[in-house]
């Protein structure tokens, strides 16, 4: 069953050029689906136009997005965010500046099963306090009242994961979470994500710019470039034989363990004219 359904989703630059471009994609129960690009590709408008929360200066022009099989485009603004919030949640980049250095940690782990979903406080606490022990924080009770600057970046990006399992959505969409994360740190949210997601059977939407992240989280991927999907394909096949130049210059362009000393290879300027070629024959195409 799909969690996530995009069709032909386009973003416009209120009164400016295009965001996304047709974009399309779609997560089932129990997959973990890359979206992978170089920064400005697009990557995280999306998980912002399936959230709602694309800046003002964005808006939607066309397409849609099915969340559990509803189209949220055609509710009433109100509905769409109860939807929304009981549907689908969020795992950020930074950890840091996502939590409110202001507030402990526990109201920020149940202000979302109490305002939105409508949880007794009793109740929120005491499945905060479960999802915590879930993601191998010791001492839950004490990390509840503690303040963010308290704790270490992979705590806090523990309670973030703590936090997006809550309410058992049945989609999660993780925005580079590793980013602000060391490498020996990063390995062990990457192992806690996979681990929460299959327990769980929820939908995994994971943004990334590492090839070397989504070959070891990922069921399938897109490739992006500048707003517009390039090549869908299934893990296996697209490591063994991605089909579009430009992922083949993505793969081409990632440094190796093999040959730590060898040179990076840029991805080749002719392949990125002829991807924003192809892109503009598209754009025409849509517009006539």
């Amino acid at each position: 069953m799909s969690y996530l359904q995009i069709k032909n989703l386009d973003v416009r630059l209120k009164g400016g050029g295009p965001i996304l471009r047709r974009v399309s994609l779609d997560v089932t129960a129990g997959q973990v689906h890359g979206l992978v690009g170089e920064s400005g590709a697009g990557k995280s408008m999306i998980g912002k136009a399936v959230l709602g929360t694309l800046p003002r200066a964005l808006e939607i022009t066309g397409g849609a997005i099915m969340l559990d099989g509803t189209d949220i485009g055609t509710l009433p603004p109100a509905e769409r965010r109860k939807r929304i919030g009981a549907t689908a949640a969020l795992i950020p980049q930074d950890p840091l500046t996502a939590l409110n250095p202001s507030k402990r940690i526990g109201p920020q782990i149940t202000r979302r099963l109490v305002d939105i979903l409508g949880w007794r406080r009793a109740d929120a606490q005491a499945r905060a306090l479960e999802l915590l022990d879930e993601v191998h924080i010791p001492d839950p009770t004490r990390v509840m009242r503690s303040y963010p600057h308290e704790l270490s970046g992979g705590m806090r990006q523990r309670i973030l994961i703590a936090s997006a399992f809550a309410a058992e959505p049945k989609l999660i969409i993780a925005d580079e979470p590793t980013t602000a994360l060391d490498v020996t740190v990063q390995k062990q949210i990457l192992r806690l994500i996979a681990e929460m997601q299959k327990r769980h059977g929820t939908a995994l939407l994971f943004v990334t710019h590492d090839l070397g992240v989504v070959s070891k989280v990922c069921d399938s991927l897109s490739v992006l470039y500048a707003g517009k999907v390039v090549e869908d394909a299934r893990m296996q096949r697209f490591f063994m034989s991605p089909i579009h130049a430009y992922s083949r210059a993505l793969l081409a362009a990632t440094p190796t363990y093999t040959d730590p000393k060898g040179s990076l290879m840029p991805v080749p300027d002719t392949v990125i004219d002829a991807v924003e070629l192809e892109i503009a024959q598209h754009d025409v195409r849509a517009q006539a």
